[in-house]
């Protein structure tokens, strides 16, 4: 994926308003990130079988399949937030268990646990309008891409949804399920984006059968099994109210 952007990532940048977000690193260190791009990329399993198995879950709820795979979908830079209620429009939306790599001021490359929140109902009509139409939701915490660069594949990535108060596993699976950060970073990197303020979210990894994915609550969790230590992000889905007119 070498295609350049129709303007300077910085020229673009310059027109968005961004987001504010603030991770906190193992050490303590505190990252804060003026968000002047955000970039979804969709269809991302490493093996074909995943994409495919991916491609027909989506099927299932109308979505045509993609020309080409991966995809990226840009989407508005405030809809990276770090908070605990996604405000919707109907019932049929839901999350996608995700990891973000975060392009902080300074250059630093961080690592953090997201979730895709997608309209469902407008994904049938275009997957990039269905990621603009809800957030992005990224945990607080952060790890250095490269303090857990030599073990990336041994992360874990877990989704649970909630009904009715009980909280039901729907994703679980590894970081070597999805294309790694490296092919992302050479991705950003040729197409000039690879610049303090981008976050890149990684596509996500199948959903368990059975398990009714439009819920109540989210919750995504990142693991590291070396140091058991997690990054977790969380919120609640709150309808909005009935429109007048």
């Amino acid at each position: 994926m070498t295609t350049k952007p129709s303007q300077p990532a910085e020229e673009s940048a310059a027109q968005s308003a961004p987001s504010s977000l603030t991770f906190e690193l193992p050490d303590g260190s505190l990252h804060h990130v003026e968000v002047v791009q955000v970039l979804n990329a969709g269809y991302a399993g490493r093996s074909q079988e995943d994409v495919a198995a991916h491609v027909a879950e989506l099927a299932e709820l109308g979505v045509p399949a993609p020309s080409v795979t991966p995809a990226l979908y840009p989407v508005a830079p405030y809809l990276a937030q770090q908070t605990g209620r996604v405000r919707v429009q109907h019932a049929r939306t839901s999350g996608e268990a995700e990891w973000a790599l975060v392009v902080a001021a300074d250059g630093e490359l961080l690592l953090t646990a997201a979730c895709d929140h997608t309209d469902r109902e407008l994904e049938v009509h275009g997957v990039a309008w269905s990621k603009n139409a809800a957030p992005d939701v990224l945990a607080t915490r952060a790890w250095r891409l490269s303090d857990v660069a030599p073990r990336l594949d041994d992360l874990t990535l877990r989704a649970w949804v909630t009904h009715d108060g009980e909280e039901t596993e729907v994703q679980n699976g590894t970081l070597a399920e999805l294309l790694p950060p490296a092919y992302w970073v050479e991705v950003l990197r040729e197409r000039g984006d690879l610049v303090p303020g981008t976050v890149l979210i990684s596509g996500t990894i199948p959903m368990a059968e059975g398990v009714d994915q439009f819920a109540g609550r989210w919750r995504v969790e990142l693991g590291d099994p070396a140091t058991g230590r997690t990054i977790e992000c969380s919120y609640d889905v709150v309808p909005l109210p009935e429109p007048i007119g």
